[in-house]
């Protein structure tokens, strides 16, 4: 679904993005090369986004697991969302976990938000059993002002979202947000787009909100030409819809 890491234009984008935040003096445990960069400022974007009308809005959000969107998983859980997160590369048949605040201990939120608390509260779920989720949100290393966003280099997000879209818990109206530093912001156009690859509608910084206009028109489902046969057969969820003779 995408160019290998460490090959390609967008990969010199990503190492270009991770040098930014470095100078820019905001990077933040654990690092930023090779993954979605934690940032100095994260809880204020996630503040910031927890602001807009489609956040307050949402019941079920479908959130990254990295570390600089765990403000967001938080702030949504606080005001009793659902949030669903896709377990590591799609490698188990239940590959969606659900944490439902209504049934968590209050005092077990801020562990819930994290990976491994996910991993230990969440409730396992098959795609087909995912409920309508209203907002997506998705990590970047970079995210231009059209909305074209740069992720780490495995596809997955984009895969998620064709899986989602494919059972019907998510639509092409869906919107998609991110929270970045401002360093990782780059002007209209400047990221390369391809087919598969999901757009941001809503991002949100430390210090503003941008929405592209217009929005980013979104992938229609899963490209199979673009999937190699022995990346699906790890994903059990991807192989059980590849088309016949594929």
């Amino acid at each position: 679904m995408s160019a290998p890491p460490g090959s390609g234009p967008k990969q010199r984008l990503r190492a270009e993005h991770w040098a930014a935040i470095r100078a820019a003096g905001a990077a933040r445990f654990p690092g930023v090369e090779g993954r979605i960069p934690n940032f100095i400022g994260a809880e204020a974007a996630a503040a910031a986004l927890a602001e807009t009308p489609e956040f307050q809005a949402a019941r079920v959000l479908k959130c990254n697991p990295d570390l600089p969107q765990r403000p967001v998983r938080h702030a949504a859980l606080k005001a009793g969302k659902v949030v669903l997160l896709a377990v590591p590369r799609l490698r188990q048949e239940h590959c969606f976990l659900a944490l439902d605040p209504a049934v968590l201990p209050p005092n077990a939120l801020w562990r819930a938000s994290s990976i491994k608390g996910a991993a230990e509260l969440g409730r396992p779920l098959m795609v087909d059993a995912v409920p309508r989720i209203d907002l997506i949100v998705s990590g970047c290393v970079a995210v231009d002002e059209r909305g074209a966003r740069l992720g780490k280099g495995g596809g997955f997000a984009d895969l998620e979202y064709a899986l989602l879209h494919a059972s019907g818990a998510v639509f092409p109206a869906t919107p998609v947000a991110t929270t970045a530093h401002e360093s990782q912001v780059r002007g209209a156009g400047d990221i390369p787009r391809e087919r598969h690859d999901i757009g941001v509608t809503i991002i949100a910084t430390p210090s503003r909100i941008i929405r592209p206009d217009p929005s980013p028109v979104q992938p229609s489902g899963l490209f199979w030409d673009a999937l190699p046969v022995e990346r699906r057969a790890d994903m059990p969820a991807i192989a059980a819809r590849a088309p016949a003779g594929s």
